[in-house]
């Protein structure tokens, strides 16, 4: 608590648990208070990614961070659902992610956007041009079959005695022939302004595999119940866990076994803030399933001649992507990625230092736990998929190194940086909200301490039902340095043990007088 000790230092302390805090006041840390976020560590990315993610951004003159988070969901939906990281015992990670960067209007969000989706509605229409001629035959196929199977049955309709029967079983066997035939579906690999159910039945016709792009943030209306007025998120929680995914409709079923959905967004930060008032998405846990990015806006501060993209720059990004996609598209049983034993380590220790991060109590992550518990999860997945950017043509056959697990690491701890903002910008933080309520009860009372009976007679009911509700919030203020708690030593005399009270921040006092 002494005036030179950061945010970081304090957060740490508690974190280790520490037994004694100095007699001094040191100055609180505000609520209010925005740390300055990390930039995108563009460096992490295999070479001819990270030179045009620098590219596009000198070109648009928009952070490195809206291109380069982009970037990896371009990744995920070529490799979602063709690869797996293979971690420890049954733990897997698929290589689907959700990635939402947050930029006000003005910053080119579309350009960007079109320029690192390029590759991929190539990819797309390449894959339905070689398709084109199986689905002919298919359909061709299909309808002789089906015409032979609706004349035989009328034939054994006009028949009578044994040659209707022998008819019969002869309409029978080619009806059956003519439903075992398959058309093939037209590829896809991008949606955008799609509903859940559209969501669902694109990825049941494409084997559980698609990436919801999109430059805006229409999506997020659209699964709150825009058209529906019922929210639906089930397919977008399933699509990114790979959780089984069974839908029984009046006209067919559906029936995904490892739905692999990613998506890639990019919106303004009001419809973060709008979204994080929706208390089903976070109810449901959908908003801990995305990688946040809230980069600082170069509006104002943009050069009026930039450099644009290297021609041969773009053209191996287009190449490189295309290729990849491709290669993965025809793949029906997933690449499995194992790590090495270094690169196990790494993670291993990665995983010792988030977790006690995630403590109620102290955690520097401990108010969004449920995102933050999926860190290390999507750390791997984006490590998988640096592994096959790095490795493009035989990726698949060689493990994840250590390097690049270290990479994916920064890589999280980026977003985990990011993520902390964006959830105090959406107030889905209800602790947070609460803690800017009890800090104005402090200062309203004045007090030098009070115990936690009488805190809590002072509070609204709304906020805190019951004494245990205030926990979460004194320990949040108690991290950002308002207030203390104290247990008074037993008198030695029987009964129950004195009350636990706290000790409040002189500055409170001040603020009063």
């Amino acid at each position: 608590m002494t005036p030179d000790a950061t945010p970081e230092d304090l957060r740490e302390a508690l974190a280790l648990s520490a037994e004694t805090l100095p007699g001094t006041w040191g100055e609180p840390i505000p609520l209010t208070t925005q740390p300055q976020l990390p930039p995108f560590p563009s460096h992490t990315l295999p070479a001819w990614l990270r030179e045009f993610v620098d590219a596009v951004a000198e070109e648009t003159q928009t952070p490195a961070d809206l291109a380069g988070t982009l970037a990896l969901a371009v990744l995920a939906t070529a490799a979602g659902g063709r690869v797996i990281v293979q971690l420890r015992g049954r733990w897997r990670e698929p290589t689907n992610l959700f990635t939402v960067v947050a930029l006000p209007p003005g910053n080119r969000k579309s350009a960007v956007f079109a320029a690192l989706t390029s590759p991929l509605r190539t990819a797309e229409k390449l894959l339905v041009s070689s398709a084109a001629g199986r689905i002919a035959e298919a359909e061709v196929t299909a309808k002789m079959a089906r015409e032979a199977a609706d004349k035989a049955a009328t034939q054994a309709a006009k028949a009578e005695g044994m040659e209707r029967d022998g008819l019969t079983a002869e309409a029978i066997a080619l009806a059956q022939a003519a439903d075992s035939l398959e058309v093939p579906n037209e590829p896809r690999l991008l949606a955008d302004d799609s509903t859940p159910e559209t969501v669902t039945t694109l990825m049941s016709e494409q084997g559980g595999r698609l990436s919801v792009m999109s430059a805006e943030g229409g999506i997020f209306d659209i699964i709150a119940g825009r058209y529906s007025g019922t929210p639906n998120m089930e397919v977008f929680l399933k699509g990114h866990a790979g959780d089984w995914l069974r839908v029984d409709r009046r006209t067919r079923a559906e029936n995904i076994e490892a739905p692999a959905l990613t998506m890639g967004l990019a919106v303004q930060p009001s419809v973060l803030k709008d979204i994080g008032q929706n208390r089903v998405m976070d109810g449901r846990g959908l908003l801990a399933r995305f990688l946040y990015a809230l980069p600082e806006s170069l509006v104002g501060y943009r050069k009026a001649n930039p450099e644009p993209v290297p021609e041969h720059v773009a053209e191996a990004y287009e190449r490189t992507v295309t290729a990849l996609t491709l290669s993965l598209a025809d793949w029906t049983d997933p690449a499995i990625l194992r790590l090495t034993p270094e690169a196990d380590e790494v993670l291993g220790a990665y995983n010792e230092r988030v977790e006690p991060q995630l403590r109620a109590r102290g955690g520097r992550l401990g108010h969004v736990t449920e995102w933050a518990s999926k860190l290390v999860g999507a750390t791997a997945r984006i490590a998988g998929l640096l592994h096959l950017g790095e490795h493009l043509e035989n990726g698949y056959t060689k493990p994840i190194s250590a390097e690049t697990m270290s990479a994916a690491i920064e890589l999280g701890d980026y977003f985990a940086a990011h993520a902390l903002t964006v959830f105090d910008l959406m107030g889905a933080d209800a602790t947070l909200a609460r803690a800017r309520s009890l800090l104005a009860v402090l200062q309203d009372n004045g007090w030098e301490a009070v115990t936690r009976r009488d805190l809590f007679a002072k509070v609204s009911r709304s906020e805190f039902p019951t004494v245990a509700d205030l926990e979460p919030t004194v320990a949040l203020l108690e991290e950002h340095g308002y207030l203390r708690s104290e247990t008074p030593p037993r008198t030695g005399k029987r009964g129950r043990p004195p009350a636990p009270r706290y000790l409040i921040h002189p500055s409170l006092r001040e603020a009063k007088a």
